[in-house]
């Protein structure tokens, strides 16, 4: 598949914007403006709550909305937006169903396209070199290094990120909450299952 991606999204760019990065904090926190704790608190909040809150809201509206669900897979972009999640990181989007037959998971091949909008900060490794490469050599291999164990007999499917167009992973809902609230529901979606690297929690995963 022929990618065009952004160019600030080159990642022969990246190593150099990461060494930038890396001076440019090294100092503010020599100068006493920035607290490395307080630092690392901000970044993760970004990358695994408020991001992943918003496609949660997503997942847990087509698993109690089935009228909702129809339009999401047919038209992820706009189903999306109808609930205020819109950027340039998210403009276009596809969401792809994770059923009894098909497991799906999301990459970027050649750099770290991501949906911001609804998962908010791409975690490190799915920006890493060994990631993209090897998801889609040996995505059953990467799987099982995320704790995820998928049936021989379930295809697994892997969509490749783009500048024009980005994944978002329908996990399957879990089973015992049927009457469930969507609030309930988004509890159990994780960052990593609408990734497609993890799947929603169970009932028990939450209450314990």
């Amino acid at each position: 598949m022929a990618h065009d991606h952004d160019h600030d999204h080159d990642h022969s760019e990246l190593p150099e914007m990461d060494l930038r990065v890396r001076a440019l904090e090294s100092l503010l926190v020599e100068k006493g403006y920035v607290d490395p704790k307080a630092l690392d608190i901000i970044v993760d909040t970004y990358e695994n709550k408020v991001g992943p809150q918003n496609g949660a809201h997503v997942v847990a509206k087509a698993w109690s909305d089935p009228d909702y669900k129809k339009w999401l897979l047919e038209d992820g972009s706009e189903a999306i937006m109808s609930l205020g999640y819109s950027g340039r990181q998210g403009e276009h989007m596809e969401v792809v169903e994770n059923t009894d037959q098909v497991h799906n998971m999301v990459v970027c091949t050649l750099c770290s396209c991501y949906p911001w909008s609804v998962l908010g900060l791409p975690p490190v490794w799915y920006k890493s070199a060994p990631y993209r490469s090897r998801a889609v050599i040996d995505p059953r291999g990467v799987l099982s290094e995320f704790g995820v164990t998928v049936a021989d007999d379930k295809e697994v499917r892997v969509w490749d990120s783009t500048a024009e167009m980005r994944y978002l992973v329908l996990p399957q809902r879990p089973a015992g909450t049927d009457n469930w609230s969507e609030e309930q529901l988004a509890a159990l979606v994780t960052r990593d299952s609408m990734i497609g690297t993890g799947l929603a929690l169970s009932p028990d995963e939450v209450s314990s």
